[in-house]
């Protein structure tokens, strides 16, 4: 019964979908695609280079757009809320987050020089995916995780978990194909992803192609609120 219970509500164990708060002081962003139409925003568009971010689950990430004004001010800097979030169409699920992130980056990319993604607890599997089929100039990735199959695995000891989910999000099978320099910025206290989650990640990179930045004090929320983090994003892009 409980086997049955997790495959059939994994996705609303997985998904945390925000709500659209209406915050839209800067330019509106529009994707219309196939089957959903999504809907972000574009912080100074006119910058020839360009940073991408995809957000944490339950993340309002139009809460980043001060902090990353000031972060970025020679960049355009996009954020699109996930398929079911914010004001964006649709339900979400791994090859669907997919396929929205590789039809955005290559909108993105198609009007600037170059793009950096950084991808934030769920947003790194989707970055990792995109740094692995997509020309990136530099990927960032805030408290991430080898793969949900190994952090289900452990959270549940008890169920074959690797048999039952849908939605994997195995980062660190596609890190081989990432050839961008990476920035990986891990929570002291992360209380979501285990450090040997993330470690496991870092040791599947070349070491000359890996920084890591642990961010000490912080824990899987409040890493951004830590001073070490934006001075190690403004450094590294």
């Amino acid at each position: 019964m409980r086997c049955l219970l997790l495959f059939v509500f994994q996705r609303k164990l997985i998904y945390f979908p925000v709500d659209d708060y209406g915050i839209a002081p800067h330019q509106v962003m529009v994707l219309s695609l196939e089957d959903v139409t999504l809907r972000g925003w574009a912080l100074h568009p006119e910058a020839s280079k360009a940073v991408l971010y995809f957000g944490g689950n339950a993340e309002a990430i139009e809460f980043n757009m001060d902090h990353f004004l000031q972060l970025f001010p020679d960049r355009a800097i996009f954020l699109m809320p996930y398929r079911g979030y914010g004001a964006s169409d649709g339900a979400p699920n791994e090859s669907a987050l997919y396929a929205d992130a590789l039809a955005v980056f290559d909108r993105v990319a198609a009007e600037h020089t170059q793009v950096s993604v950084i991808g934030r607890s769920l947003g790194s599997g989707v970055a990792t995916y995109v740094a692995a089929h997509r020309k990136v100039e530099k990927l960032v990735l805030v408290t991430p995780f080898d793969s949900i199959v190994a952090l289900a695995q452990q959270q549940l000891p008890f169920l074959p978990v690797t048999y039952l989910l849908l939605d994997r999000y195995e980062s660190i099978a596609r890190v081989a194909q990432i050839s961008a320099p990476t920035l990986m910025l891990v929570a002291e206290k992360d209380q979501v992803v285990p450090r040997g989650n993330s470690d496991r990640l870092a040791a599947a990179f070349d070491p000359e192609q890996l920084q890591v930045v642990t961010v000490k004090g912080a824990n899987h929320n409040t890493i951004s609120n830590i001073p070490a983090f934006s001075t190690s994003l403004r450094a590294f892009l």
